[in-house]
């Protein structure tokens, strides 16, 4: 009964702080509408030129791996989702360096919490932030593309884990951010590289095939793969059984992302403090 007892209190504790953190990041996004406004539609700049010049290949019924004109509406709509996620990349800096610039950084960092809290904290916060356009593009995927409740549940775990990797380098470039802003330029700019060499927005066989083995070994390219697989297959037995790399690339970098930046943010805090006051 103690037992129970001292787990429920553990989760109250643990859920308290993390709520408490996203609530305060929703009411500091939500003080500076425009640039919300600005920083969710910006990133769909790229993709809306991407499907420009795709819809030229695909209305002569042109063929590029798995894309094709029945499909490709759905890769770059999913397309549209993962860029709504990205956006909490720079969530972390920004949020930290409004905090900086304000001075309540510190007592932020010195309250009773742990990393862990952090990163959820903001996590949840940006669900909630990206919501609204998030299920929008989501549900008009879905009528170009219907598929089944099991698949629909499958691609909402992948979304999350997604936004998970995601939260975890956008920890780890968020210390950068308030201890070492130069290292924090070149670690975003590596990290935009590798995003975008994904083939988020534009298919894989494009490339030539030198291009084609380096990309091969991104893991992010498999991550948005197995997103598009499931959907387009709409059989999770199917994809399951087909595609055990991608998953396990998934499952892999949701786990290792986030420990690493949670590890980064504690060695170099730890050694350089808040710098630039």
């Amino acid at each position: 009964m103690r037992k129970k007892i001292l787990n429920r209190e553990f989760l109250k504790y643990n859920f308290s702080r993390i709520f408490a953190i996203a609530e305060k990041n929703v009411k500091i996004q939500l003080r500076f509408k425009f640039n919300l406004i600005y920083s969710i539609f910006s990133p769909f700049l790229p993709i809306f030129m991407s499907l420009i010049v795709l819809m030229r290949f695909f209305v002569a019924d042109v063929n590029l791996g798995q894309w094709n004109n029945t499909n490709y509406l759905i890769f770059l709509f999913t397309a549209f989702n993962i860029e709504l996620l990205r956006r909490i990349i720079q969530d972390f800096p920004e949020n930290f360096r409004l905090e900086k610039y304000w001075k309540t950084l510190p007592a932020l960092m010195i309250a009773p919490f742990n990393k862990v809290h952090l990163l959820f904290g903001v996590f949840f916060s940006h669900l909630i932030i990206i919501a609204i356009p998030f299920v929008a593009l989501f549900v008009l995927t879905f009528i170009i593309s219907p598929i089944s409740l099991p698949t629909i549940i499958l691609i909402i775990c992948i979304y999350l884990l997604i936004d998970l990797i995601f939260s975890g380098a956008g920890l780890f470039l968020g210390v950068f951010a308030i201890s070492k802003e130069n290292y924090w330029r070149i670690f975003s700019i590596g990290i935009q590289i590798v995003f975008y060499a994904s083939c988020v927005i534009y298919p894989f066989e494009i490339f030539p095939q030198e291009i084609q083995q380096a990309i091969w070994w991104n893991p992010f390219y498999h991550i948005f793969e197995i997103l598009r697989i499931t959907w387009t297959e709409n059989n999770i037995l199917l994809t399951l059984a087909s595609y055990p790399r991608q998953l396990i690339i998934l499952l892999g970098t949701a786990i290792i992302v986030p420990l690493i930046g949670i590890y980064i943010f504690n060695k170099v805090y730890n050694k350089f403090g808040i710098v630039g006051y």
